[in-house]
């Protein structure tokens, strides 16, 4: 595969897995888009439930399953190394995409808060939690993290650097902020139906093992340093570190 060609694709995975980030902000808040988790034709309550599980299951086990080290290791003899985070990324974009399309709604509500103000407060930690996973990205290396800086790397021809541990700002009170922003923009809601409630219970649950699959990775690679870090500083709830 040329670099070019590499290239190429990691942008197309890169534009796709942005496109899908940016629609789930619309999904998850029915803002805007026109599918949303509580818009569409209401069914039977039990085929809801199955289906929505599947593909919340779908997604956690492709998004869990290939960012570990021993599957990447295996995958990378299978498919171009520069490549490996973008077919990452570009799986999980699609498998959004799929949720997106094929989820059910469920409008039963569990609470609704009418208080304009009460209101207002939720849409705005709403906001504040996708902005906190945006910055978040950046804070560490977003392009990195979404494979766009290996493609590029290779097409310059450019040697992959080691693994560098940082932690910058956010990352100085808590150690999973791009998790954290994920949990309020899934929870804050004037509005919680039932199919919400689904959504956001089974996203943290997965959210909490994720944290616990990715520390393990962490630890293998860097060691007594991530050790003594993740004493320190909070795992989700922002909090002055310790002292060593």
């Amino acid at each position: 595969m040329g670099s070019v060609v590499i290239l190429l694709y990691g942008i197309i995975a890169y534009l796709i897995a942005m496109a899908s980030v940016a629609y789930a902000i619309g999904f998850v808040g029915n803002y805007w888009v026109p599918k949303s988790i509580d818009s569409g034709p209401v069914g039977p309550l039990g085929e809801a439930l199955v289906v929505n599980v599947l593909l919340l299951g779908l997604f956690a086990v492709q998004h869990s399953g290939m960012a570990r080290r021993g599957f990447k290791k295996a995958w990378t003899s299978i498919v171009p190394e520069p490549i490996e985070r973008s077919t990452y990324v570009l799986l999980s974009a699609l498998i959004l995409w799929l949720l997106y399309w094929q989820w059910r709604p469920i409008t039963d509500e569990i609470w609704r808060v009418e208080n304009p103000i009460g209101s207002t407060l939720l849409q705005a930690v709403y906001f504040l939690g996708w902005g906190i996973v945006l910055l978040s990205t950046f804070l560490i290396s977003h392009f990195d993290l979404f494979g766009l800086k290996q493609v590029s790397d290779h097409w310059l021809r450019k040697e992959a650097a080691a693994p560098e541990f940082k932690t910058p700002a956010l990352y100085k009170i808590v150690r999973h902020p791009i998790y954290l922003g994920f949990i309020l923009a899934f929870w804050a809601t004037p509005i919680m139906t039932l199919g919400h409630l689904l959504f956001a219970v089974a996203t943290t649950g997965y959210i909490l093992i994720g944290v616990f699959l990715e520390e393990r990775d962490l630890v293998a690679t860097f060691g007594e340093t991530y050790v003594t870090y993740r004493k320190r500083v909070s795992m989700l709830i922002p909090w002055p570190p310790r002292r060593s």
